[in-house]
């Protein structure tokens, strides 16, 4: 709020100070403190608005917690049963399937949501969080978990274009990885460190700066997961375009329903994504007063719904199970010899055998 110094009292009885940045103006009432946003002003008990550490619903509104409503306990609580089952599912068929990457990207995830929404549901028990910890594991936990889901989709194409044909597509495997989970991880920093900066921000001014970064990070996914999208659509016409070309070792599979259906759920997981991440950007724009910030029913919507829809795909329609056992075969290299041919683990062991070795 604001310091000392910078309050002034007038002989009206109202208080000057400084309020959201600029200068507004206290009026000292009998009932809850709060603030008015629309006009600039606060009201209530000026120790009170100067010290909301103090808080409680019984002496302060909502205008001066972190959110103009009270979390759902039942929504939240059920959003972190759902993450928390997925955890414990993605370990079983990570282990199983040996799809060692993929799985650490989903538990990273799943493991955000899930801290994520413990915080909301701390939130719920004190909105007010006079020690700023429990909106500081909801934010941060929130807004970077889905990265890790980003990541997991993107290693995906990286085989998937190993099944069809490397020699389809105009990027070599490793490139898509290298893109995007750099994209990624840029993101992912940006966004961390904007939520530590806000959520510790003792003025106006710092919170602001935050939220910029925040936003920065958060664009950059959504650029991030356009250009993801592009790239997979210029390789599916490539596809299309050369239906004889494609490789016929892995045939089976890719023609296959469980795997045309592996497909389909990376897109919706995709999909998804993208629109939490564009519902994080708007919401996040008009700053954490804003009314997308204060409108649960968008938040449990367009983030915490389509990122069950994501997970659910991601899940479900698991890539060691969707792969039948050639997920393995469809690895890639980071590093190529000079004169390699790019051919596939099973092609090169199946050579050695010939060769003896």
């Amino acid at each position: 709020m604001a310091n000392n110094e910078s309050v002034i009292f007038n002989p009206n009885g109202t208080i000057t100070l400084p309020i959201a940045g600029s200068v507004g103006l206290f009026i000292p009432t009998d009932g809850l403190t709060g603030l008015n946003r629309d006009n600039n002003t606060a009201y209530g008990n000026i120790t009170l608005y100067l010290n909301p550490e103090l808080c409680n619903i019984s002496v302060c509104d909502l205008t001066l917690a972190h959110f103009d409503y009270i979390p759902n306990l039942a929504g939240n609580s059920l959003y972190t049963a759902i993450f928390g089952l997925y955890i414990f599912a993605n370990i079983y068929l990570g282990f199983r399937h040996r799809t060692w990457g993929y799985m650490a990207a989903m538990l990273l995830g799943l493991t955000g949501e899930v801290i994520g929404y413990i915080g909301r549901i701390l939130l719920w028990q004190n909105p007010f969080d006079p020690t700023g910890n429990d909106f500081l594991i909801y934010l941060v936990s929130l807004t970077i978990a889905p990265a890790f889901f980003s990541a997991a989709v993107y290693l995906c194409l990286a085989r998937i274009v190993v099944v069809y044909g490397q020699h389809l597509s105009f990027f070599k495997p490793r490139t898509y990885t290298l893109i995007f989970c750099g994209c990624d991880l840029f993101s992912l920093v940006l966004q961390a460190l904007g939520g530590g900066i806000t959520s510790n921000a003792s003025t106006y001014a710092k919170e602001q700066q935050g939220i910029h970064i925040i936003l920065a990070g958060l664009s950059t996914q959504v650029a991030s997961l356009v250009l993801f999208a592009v790239l997979c659509a210029e390789f599916a016409l490539r596809l299309r375009r050369n239906p004889t070309a494609w490789s016929k070792e892995h045939a089976a599979l890719y023609n296959s329903r469980l795997f045309k259906a592996f497909l389909c759920g990376l897109s919706l997981a995709t999909l998804c994504i993208f629109v939490r991440s564009v519902f994080r950007v708007a919401e996040l724009s008009g700053g954490f007063h804003g009314p997308l910030a204060n409108n649960e029913v968008s938040f449990m919507i367009l983030e915490g719904a389509m990122l069950v829809v994501a997970t659910s795909c991601l899940t479900f329609l698991h890539p060691g199970v969707a792969f039948q056992s050639f997920w393995q075969d469809a690895n890639f290299s980071f590093r190529t010899r000079k004169g390699d041919l790019e051919k596939s683990p099973a092609s090169t062991r199946e050579e050695s055998l010939q060769q003896g070795d």
